[in-house]
């Protein structure tokens, strides 16, 4: 499992998920794994020969309208449930509370007490 407090995952949002995966295959030479998800269509693991590097979400579901495309990081807790409960008296805010990604992990979206998003997760134990 990674360590507390490290990055562990970076994910573009994009609303054209077909436009980002060709520049980057493109530039990079990324290739891409489908990875269907029950309620949100196909997530992409991007992938570097034989690591996964990344992923790409579609953000063209009504609830991402007026967020721009981005980059995405995803920060690890020893425990994203017991950590959140920090964030309010930090000046902090929790825009998802926890929830969980079946083989993947326990996540949240927070932001920090400047404002920054991030997801925070625990991953799943492998």
């Amino acid at each position: 499992m990674p360590a507390h407090g490290t990055f562990v995952w970076n994910e573009l949002q994009t609303r054209d998920v077909e436009r980002s995966k060709r520049f980057y295959a493109d530039t990079l030479g990324w290739t891409y794994e489908a990875m269907p998800m029950a309620d949100a269509g196909t997530y992409w693991i991007i992938r570097m020969g034989d690591a996964q590097v990344g992923g790409i979400f579609s953000i063209t579901d009504p609830m991402f309208d007026g967020i721009p495309e981005h980059w995405f990081a995803y920060i690890e807790m020893d425990d994203v449930d017991t950590r959140i409960k920090k964030i309010a008296g930090a000046g902090g805010v929790i825009h998802r509370p926890p929830f969980d990604i079946p083989n993947v992990g326990r996540l949240a979206i927070v932001a920090d007490s400047g404002g920054a998003v991030s997801g925070w997760m625990t991953s799943v134990r492998r």
